[in-house]
């Protein structure tokens, strides 16, 4: 499916958000001269070609206490990278879960992210997925300073 100019316009007008309001594709509707119908198809239609995988909420996580980001890198077998990663990808702690190359001087192919109330928290997490995986070569690594944090846009 080839996107047109008026799904490309709802992109736009949504991905910083949908307006907080009672109405909120009638109001992006109105912006764009169409029907709110018209919005919620198109929408639909994007959702439908994978255009848009979801359409959900963000928490600001800092604004409710959760100020403890880790990063835990793990040095996983290779032959074992699928059936690890998809057992740490299910794990409710994990927001993100990656596999990414080797490096010279860098073991780690195995990359997840935890996010909690305190640093202990995020190292028993880690130590959690530690003994539920059989990976014990591994580091945790906080985050200090956010840069910049933003989905991704047109």
């Amino acid at each position: 499916m080839e996107i047109t100019e008026t799904q490309k316009k709802i992109l736009l007008l949504t991905q910083e958000g949908i307006p907080i309001t009672s109405s909120p594709f009638h109001d992006i509707a109105e912006q764009l001269d169409i029907t709110e119908e018209e919005v919620v198809r198109q929408i639909t239609l994007m959702q439908q070609h994978g255009i848009i995988r979801r359409f959900g909420v963000s928490i600001g996580h800092r604004d409710i206490g959760i100020t403890a980001n880790a990063m835990c890198v793990w040095n996983v077998p290779d032959e074992k990278i699928e059936e690890v990663g998809k057992l740490m990808a299910s794990v409710d702690d994990v927001t993100h879960c990656y596999a990414r190359p080797r490096h010279p001087g860098w073991p780690y192919n195995l990359f997840t992210m935890v996010h909690s109330y305190s640093r202990e928290d995020c190292l028993d997490i880690a130590k959690e997925i530690s003994e539920v995986t059989g990976i014990d070569d591994y580091k945790v690594m906080f985050s200090e300073k956010e840069f910049k944090k933003t989905g991704i846009r047109l």
